[in-house]
């Protein structure tokens, strides 16, 4: 019984069916961890008040709790006054905290732990203040007074006591929308005017090369340059008056220590009391956060701010290497399928591209920094650039390389789908429009390539769903932790494949294993791979979509 039972296949299904539910409920499992571990983060905590005696002597400590967890009271032995027989529960454990003090100006640290060893009490006062700051991370405190200001410079006392809070959160939108437009002058037309100034200098330069600098394109050239240092000198006056404007105001504010501390309000983002916050101000204030955490700039060794330049240089590094891929791809498979003799040789070339989808990522890198950086990229520079060397244009790593090596790293891939793709294509159809006087040309374009195009995107979907993911090979070729400016722009001729980029991938790296503060990291760790996860699967939807769409199309064709 048992053997026809297995002779029938039967255990074999239900051991794949198994199989394939416990990958689903292990990914699903991870999307939650990693969605609960990093969303969670944005959300307005309480801000706890502890209260400590010891010896006679009172100590309070402001923080945010971030974990709690009980441990024996045996792992404790090296903390002061903590002993086994007269502390913890009947089970001889303690609580201990894991708590965000945030004022690491002042404190030097963000995060400490804490004990429930001698520990009076625990509140969670409304007064309580938190603030996101440009540096130094987040502030604790209760806000004693906001000042201004006067002509001399000398600090006035505009609110204090119950009449600060309100007067603070006016004057902080003031704040922040000067700040907006102080970026909005130095990042869009500063930077507009010192992107033409660069080059106006290198043309001049390539017609010094070329002994062309006659003295027209000399007085040409002045008369350039007179007026963008003309409109910079008008910029750079109205940037001026709005920093002057923004160093208006401050706030004073007590910390846990009782100390009274002076924060400019240039220096803040956001400010909030979480402590009187109800459910509907927290999600809003949660809304607001996560939006600022896509579309801000990172701040803080990217372990504060957002990550923006992340989303979209992934975005366009790999739309870029798809437009690559793609027509490369499809022309080797047309190649190998449909004109190329069947033979030995070409058997020796289907097993080369196959085993070119298992070599290391990081060897792509490799080849691609010393092919296309060194090699093509030197040589680009020393034929159209000459003006700019000794620095490189594009003989360093850029968006451009990034893409053209993972477009070879991807290549195997689109070429073995669309081979499959071109096969299952019926003879006939092909013998048919040969046989009403079509070219073999006009047959491939107009029959073979739209009915193989579902399995062009097969092979274009998995493109992307690694190339999205890799980080190796471009760590080498144009990834960098921080870019100064986005690829695409408002300056001719904007898009900048020469520039260096931010990539989701390693920014997780960067930011796991690399950032001095790692508690504050963790979170945006788990974050940032979820935006990852949904950036991948956005692109991966849209693919399908089209393949789809191509599919019942000429499903008639198929049948």
């Amino acid at each position: 019984m048992i053997r026809q039972w297995f002779k029938s296949g039967t255990p074999w299904i239900w051991m794949n069916a198994g199989a394939v539910s416990i990958a689903l409920v292990a990914v699903i499992g991870l999307l939650l961890l990693i969605l609960f571990r990093g969303m969670s983060h944005f959300w307005p905590a309480h801000v706890e008040t502890f209260h400590y005696q010891n010896n006679e002597n009172a100590i309070t400590i402001i923080a945010e709790i971030i974990e709690s967890e009980s441990v024996p009271v045996e792992s404790l032995h090296n903390i002061e006054n903590a002993q086994s027989g007269d502390v913890g529960d009947e089970h001889g454990n303690v609580t201990r905290y894991l708590v965000k003090t945030g004022n690491r100006d002042i404190l030097g640290s963000d995060f400490r732990w804490l004990y429930d060893i001698d520990l009076v009490k625990k509140d969670q006062p409304e007064n309580l203040m938190a603030l996101e700051r440009i540096e130094w991370g987040n502030f604790y405190g209760y806000l004693n007074a906001v000042y201004e200001k006067d002509k001399d410079g000398n600090d006035q006392l505009v609110a204090n006591k119950e009449n600060a809070w309100p007067e603070f959160i006016k004057r902080l939108h003031r704040t922040i929308d000067i700040r907006e437009q102080i970026l909005h002058l130095e990042q869009s037309d500063i930077g507009a005017i010192n992107y033409k100034l660069e080059r106006i200098r290198l043309k001049e330069r390539r017609l010094q090369l070329d002994d062309e600098l006659t003295e027209s394109e000399i007085s040409n050239i002045e008369t350039q340059r007179v007026k963008l240092k003309q409109e910079y000198d008008v910029l750079l006056n109205e940037t001026q008056k709005l920093y002057q404007k923004i160093n208006r105001d401050s706030i004073r504010a007590t910390v846990m220590d009782g100390s009274e501390v002076t924060v400019p309000l240039e220096k803040i983002v956001k400010a909030w009391q979480p402590n009187k916050m109800t459910v509907f101000n927290k999600i809003g204030f949660y809304m607001h956060a996560l939006w600022s955490f896509i579309t801000d700039d990172p701040r803080e060794a990217n372990t504060e701010g957002g990550i923006f330049p992340a989303i979209f240089g992934t975005v366009m590094m790999v739309m870029l290497m798809a437009v690559l891929v793609t027509p490369f791809g499809v022309i080797a498979a047309v190649y190998l399928r449909e004109y190329a003799r069947q033979g030995v040789l070409i058997r020796i070339i289907r097993i080369a591209v196959n085993n070119l989808a298992g070599v290391p990522s990081i060897v792509y890198g490799v080849f691609g920094l010393g092919f296309f950086v060194y090699f093509l990229g030197g040589n680009i520079d020393a034929l159209f650039f000459p003006e700019a060397l000794p620095s490189p244009t594009f003989g360093t790593p850029g968006l451009m390389w990034s893409s053209l090596t993972l477009a070879l790293l991807t290549l195997p891939v689109v070429i073995v789908a669309t081979e499959e793709g071109l096969s299952r294509i019926p003879k006939n159809l092909r013998e048919g429009s040969l046989g009403l006087g079509a070219t073999k040309a006009e047959t491939l374009w107009r029959v073979v390539l739209p009915m193989a195009s579902p399995a062009i995107m097969t092979g274009l979907i998995l493109a992307v769903a690694r190339a999205a993911g890799e980080v190796a090979p471009l760590m080498l070729v144009g990834v960098v932790k921080l870019a100064p400016s986005l690829p695409l722009d408002g300056n001719f001729p904007f898009l900048h494949l020469d520039r260096k980029f931010m990539h989701l991938g390693f920014h997780i790296y960067d930011v796991g294993f690399q950032s001095p503060n790692v508690e504050a990291a963790r979170p945006l760790v788990y974050a940032t791979s979820f935006l990852l996860v949904v950036v991948i699967v956005s692109l991966n939807l849209t693919a399908i979509n089209l393949r789809n769409r191509l599919r019942e199309k000429y499903r008639a064709l198929d049948g």
